[in-house]
């Protein structure tokens, strides 16, 4: 009998996939990754993997007859993905800690754990599609696409695919609820957790100045095309590219954007929409799914460059070993520094990087 480890967040989804696998034969583990104190955060419930959830996870495992473990990962989590994120925002970067989380602590951490036990694979509740085909697995988008989460598992290594497990790729949400209440999953109802997980209530600038004050300190707002300073922020680590609400500014003809902020000096810079459109940028951070495209020097695909951004048509060249130029074929709205950029062919997962 093939063991499987099932990472448990104690929401529906990786509940769901705990008792589909185990309906199926599969010896499940159950496990529950404790990335923080959940109180300690904000105190909120409706997160992943902090306490209320273990105890959903724990109770899940215990109804199926399956065992379920914790693992603490609360130091591993606060440096590969909190103190990342807190970093980036100082790099004028907008990260995308769940692509971190998923990188490391998710899929590295979980693999190793699962590898040291002899469990043969690694499952989880996201949204996306286990392919293979001639001898290769591939990745691809959910069936349901407005529940795809492949954007956000693109620096999955190829190594760590062929060891998992992805059993809702091709289930609706409305689908995987039926089915867990269908195999008695208590929690089939459970809402699901928005936003980042250790920032709950939404309000990153309050976490960032909780963390590290010096983010909160007075700076210029001034106008891209002419220099002008015609406004006072807060600290330019709270704007980001492509936002319009909140500026501070007004008296203008046209509606003003942020276009881009300057972190080491504290300027956040300001002009019309049609300056936040571009054509072409580097990504560095690669990683590849696709073998065959790994080695190709230049290649044309389709990317997303924002979670929920519709795809647009690309060649990407080759400029160094863990840098690459991704040239559009339609100008692109807020292409911004810290977020993915995601090479697909069709449903097919290639590779991607983060935007520099």
């Amino acid at each position: 009998m093939k063991s499987v480890m099932v990472g448990m967040s104690g929401g529906v989804d990786s509940s769901t996939v705990a008792a589909i696998l185990h309906s199926e034969g599969w010896n499940v583990i159950g496990v529950t990754l404790q990335l923080y104190k959940q109180e300690q955060i904000i105190g909120k419930s409706k997160t992943c993997c902090g306490s209320k959830d273990i105890y959903d996870a724990k109770t899940v495992c215990s109804n199926l007859g399956i065992p379920h473990y914790v693992i603490n990962y609360e130091s591993t989590f606060k440096q590969d993905v909190i103190d990342d994120f807190i970093q980036s925002y100082k790099t004028g970067k907008t990260p995308i800690p769940c692509v971190k989380c998923n990188q490391t602590v998710k899929f590295r951490d979980m693999l190793k754990v699962a590898c040291d036990l002899g469990i043969d694979y690694i499952a989880t509740g996201h949204y996306v599609k286990r392919v293979d085909i001639d001898g290769q697995v591939q990745m691809h988008k959910a069936k349901y696409l407005p529940k795809d989460q492949s954007y956000f598992l693109f620096g999955t290594k190829y190594e760590q695919l062929e060891k998992t497990l992805f059993p809702l790729g091709d289930f609706t949400k409305d689908e995987t609820r039926k089915i867990a209440e269908s195999l008695g999953v208590k929690i089939s109802q459970k809402p699901e957790s928005q936003d980042i997980c250790f920032i709950p209530d939404g309000d990153y600038g309050k976490f960032l100045v909780k963390n590290d004050p010096s983010f909160e300190k007075d700076g210029d707002i001034v106008m891209l095309e002419t220099g002008e300073v015609v406004g006072k922020h807060n600290g330019a680590a709270f704007f980001t590219q492509g936002q319009r609400r909140g500026i501070g500014v007004g008296g203008f003809d046209a509606p003003l954007y942020v276009i881009k902020t300057d972190i080491a000096k504290n300027i956040v810079y300001i002009g019309k929409e049609e300056l936040l459109y571009s054509s072409e940028f580097e990504i560095s951070g690669l990683n590849f799914l696709s073998k065959e495209h790994a080695s190709m020097s230049e290649f044309e695909c389709s990317v997303i460059v924002r979670a929920l951004k519709p795809e647009v048509k690309a060649k990407v060249f080759r400029i160094l070993d863990d840098k690459m130029l991704v040239k559009l074929k339609t100008p692109t709205r807020a292409i911004t520094s810290g977020q993915a950029c995601v090479f697909y062919d069709e449903t097919r997962v290639l590779g991607g990087g983060f935007i520099i």
